[in-house]
């Protein structure tokens, strides 16, 4: 005889934002209602398969009788919460976040970040030239990917990515305080002498192309990086039996980078290195035999 577990259906939760009711299942966090709603809610540091960390604040909304600004991202929704998502108080954080975010790193290859600035009329440049405090050489020590932390804005996607959301490696974590914060391997040691088992799930999550494959660093330093002229093309991993979906994103057709989708069952956008990496099999057809 099989016995089959239902669970209780999850209570809904009633609040209001931006003068519309909505209703979510319990647990939901406001970032869900505003998506349930249509609302764009700007996010940098959150993603759908992590953990928010709540680092970047530029999804903070406007929480009737809570005297700060609080996270979307993460804060639960609450029956009776009242909410603005769009209110000047709002615009002004986000705003001012930004502009501290573009003063200090490079934002040339964060799209996301480029939209949200032109959105919220943003202006970095008011800080002057000289604020940038992590500018630093691209760090180029294995032939699969590049770290240039000049454009990493401490997001901590990378860190939970390698950690317990998904590859549980924890090659890499936030070391330093203050303006010395920085992502970094055990001791600061090369990526071949750390615990990195290369799998590219870090580049998967990066929102501003901190991390990037070499082929696509490659291109972009030769002034050959075309995303617009690019194709992409669905297919499952050919490595082994557990059926991995990858997006092989083509160009000139050559394969220049592998990604997997994030609403897919087995890799929910993870891959191990042969998936994310092992292509150019590919393209060294004609050189067989």
């Amino acid at each position: 005889m099989t016995v089959t577990i239902v669970a209780p259906p999850r209570r809904l939760v009633e609040l209001t934002i931006d003068g519309r009711e909505v209703r979510i299942p319990e647990g939901g966090t406001i970032l869900d209602a505003c998506r349930q709603l249509g609302i764009a809610t700007p996010t940098l540091c959150y993603a759908d398969t992590l953990t928010p960390v709540n680092v970047c604040r530029v999804c903070v909304v406007e929480l009737e009788g809570s005297r700060t600004l609080v996270p979307s991202c993460s804060r639960k929704v609450e029956p009776g919460m009242v909410v603005q998502t769009d209110s000047e108080r709002v615009r002004t954080s986000r705003r001012l976040v930004l502009e501290l975010l573009g003063s200090s790193v490079d934002l040339s290859t964060a799209p996301d970040a480029q939209r949200f600035i032109a959105e919220y009329d943003a202006r970095p440049q008011r800080f002057g030239d000289t604020a940038a405090t992590v500018a630093q050489p691209v760090k180029v020590d294995n032939d699969l990917y590049v770290r240039d932390y000049s454009k990493c804005i401490l997001c901590y996607k990378c860190v939970e990515a390698c950690g317990e959301d998904h590859q549980n490696t924890f090659a890499i974590a936030v070391a330093g305080r203050g303006f010395e914060s920085h992502i970094s391997t055990e001791l600061d040691v090369p990526l071949p002498d750390s615990a990195c088992v290369y799998c590219g799930n870090c580049i998967a999550v990066c929102p501003t192309g901190a991390l990037m494959f070499s082929s696509e660093y490659e291109l972009r330093q030769a002034g050959e990086w075309d995303a617009e002229e690019q194709t992409e093309v669905d297919t499952v991993c050919p490595y082994c039996g557990v059926g991995c979906n990858l997006t092989l994103h083509v160009q000139d057709d050559e394969i220049v980078k592998v990604t997997s989708p994030d609403d897919h069952d087995v890799t929910r956008g993870n891959l191990c290195v042969k998936g994310r990496f092992g292509f150019q099999f590919v393209q060294n057809r004609g050189e067989a035999g």
